[in-house]
């Protein structure tokens, strides 16, 4: 039986229940399933709009003024943390785990790549960019509701 669920994880399942099993059991885990697929839903149909820039995270498309560029999924995932993080830093092991899921040399390098290429699409916004802060990670500087309305 032990063997079973080592295969049933190793083919990719998330969760896996043996029998006998209460139906108590069996409802929290559909449960619990149903709250992980809302959760990250909601975090997909999110619209970020600073400036002259708008992100729809759903159809992963950068609006900056006319001009829109379809993201791909990680571009879109990094560039959705970076705005939910707007003007605080975004720590770059957080985003390492929250993307790749792991913090490796080589995700590390793909990341900054990454970030490279979000910052050549929102160079033409000039209130935006993304910055380094050393030994920490990123931040993403947009401008404020102040900073809107005075513009």
């Amino acid at each position: 039986m032990k063997d079973d669920v080592l295969e049933g994880f190793k083919a990719g399942a998330d969760d896996y229940i043996t029998k006998p099993f209460s139906m108590e059991e069996l409802v929290l885990r559909i449960e619990a399933i149903i709250r992980r697929v809302k959760g990250k839903k909601s975090k997909e149909q999110q619209i970020y709009k600073f400036g002259e820039m708008t992100f729809d995270t759903q159809k992963q498309i950068l609006y900056i003024g006319d001009e829109q560029t379809k993201l791909t999924t990680k571009e879109s995932e990094l560039l959705s943390l970076l705005c939910s993080h707007a003007n605080d830093i975004l720590e770059r092991n957080h985003a390492l785990k929250q993307i790749w899921e792991e913090d490796t040399y080589f995700n590390a390098r793909s990341m900054d790549v990454y970030i490279t290429k979000l910052r050549k699409l929102l160079k033409p916004e000039s209130n935006i960019e993304i910055i380094n802060i050393h030994g920490k990670g990123y931040k993403l500087i947009v401008p404020t509701e102040d900073e809107n309305e005075n513009a």
